[in-house]
């Protein structure tokens, strides 16, 4: 499942008209990361950590609603806090507060509980949060009815394996994380696989954060993600949609344009990697993600508009 991620993207490459990867960039751009940097730790300034069960819990409920970029100018944002962070941040004052949430409480949250605990009660912030509570409501439907209520026994059931972790979150429609490129189907599950590398950031690979098959994943293709491979000079976008983000335009889900973005930086990811691996590096396509997704909240890269799309998977 995994590795048809990489062959569509791949071939959304090839075929592409409006985003164009610079290979010949590829050996100098792979030289010059910070490879030293390749081992995050869990970051908890921003995101939760309790017992096990509880932050299994809270990572499986952010990851839920690990999306929105599109909505975030405008999201009441915290101050200093990207989107993203802001989302964190609220859901773990939650779990601090109030305990984690449990698979009936949010089996039944309501449009105006979620706007309250994210802090989104102005009017601009309801579409999101009906969003939002719509996809919790879907994951304590899903919990209660395949899993007992229970956060830890799903991750159980992938039995360490992050491909099956992701398979084991796609019945909820707001994991469905699958395009149409002028009839190939090009699958990204952005959110099923970022819930297999927080847990093992959270847990440091070990118990609910072992995954033997980490190193399958591909980048989580979001807006940021593409943004810092173009504005580093490995990514050329076509003139018109160059144009088209920096007006601050809307491009639509599943358009050629979004999805061209998307699946070009997935496989200027998997060059990469490959590149990095010819040259004895051991690197993975998640380890290059985080360091590029952090690299993007730098300033220079926050200060050039990216694509925003409204959507449900990133």
């Amino acid at each position: 499942m995994l590795a048809e991620i990489r062959h569509a993207c791949a071939e959304v490459a090839r075929r592409a008209r409006l985003v164009r990867l610079n290979e010949e960039r590829l050996a100098d751009y792979a030289r010059a990361l910070p490879l030293e940097r390749l081992q995050p730790s869990y970051d908890t300034r921003h995101h939760y950590l309790g017992s096990p069960e509880a932050t299994v819990a809270y990572i499986l409920t952010l990851d839920a609603v690990n999306f929105g970029s599109g909505y975030f100018p405008q999201l009441h944002k915290r101050p200093g806090l990207s989107g993203y962070f802001t989302v964190a941040v609220s859901l773990k004052e939650a779990f601090e507060q109030d305990g984690p949430l449990s698979a009936e409480a949010l089996r039944d949250l309501s449009v105006e509980r979620c706007a309250t605990m994210f802090g989104q009660t102005h009017t601009a912030g309801l579409p999101l949060m009906r969003l939002f509570s719509q996809a919790l409501n879907d994951l304590g439907s899903y919990l209660l009815k395949r899993f007992g209520g229970s956060f830890t026994a799903l991750v159980d059931a992938a039995e360490h394996s992050a491909e099956r972790l992701v398979k084991l979150l796609l019945p909820m429609p707001y994991f469905q994380d699958v395009s149409d490129y002028q009839g190939l189907r090009v699958p990204f599950y952005k959110r099923a696989q970022i819930a297999a590398s927080d847990l093992a950031l959270a847990f440091g690979g070990q118990g609910y954060g072992r995954f033997d098959d980490l190193a399958a994943l591909t980048i989580f293709a979001d807006n940021l993600v593409p943004h810092v491979l173009r504005v580093d000079g490995l990514l050329t976008y076509d003139e018109e949609l160059a144009t088209r983000i920096a007006r601050g335009e809307l491009l639509e889900a599943g358009s050629l344009p979004e999805i061209e973005i998307r699946a070009v930086a997935v496989h200027a990811v998997e060059r990469l990697v490959a590149v990095l691996r010819e040259g004895g590096s051991a690197v993975t396509a998640q380890q290059l993600d985080i360091l590029l997704w952090n690299r993007g909240q730098e300033a220079r890269y926050k200060a050039l508009p990216r694509h925003r799309t409204r959507t449900v998977f990133y």
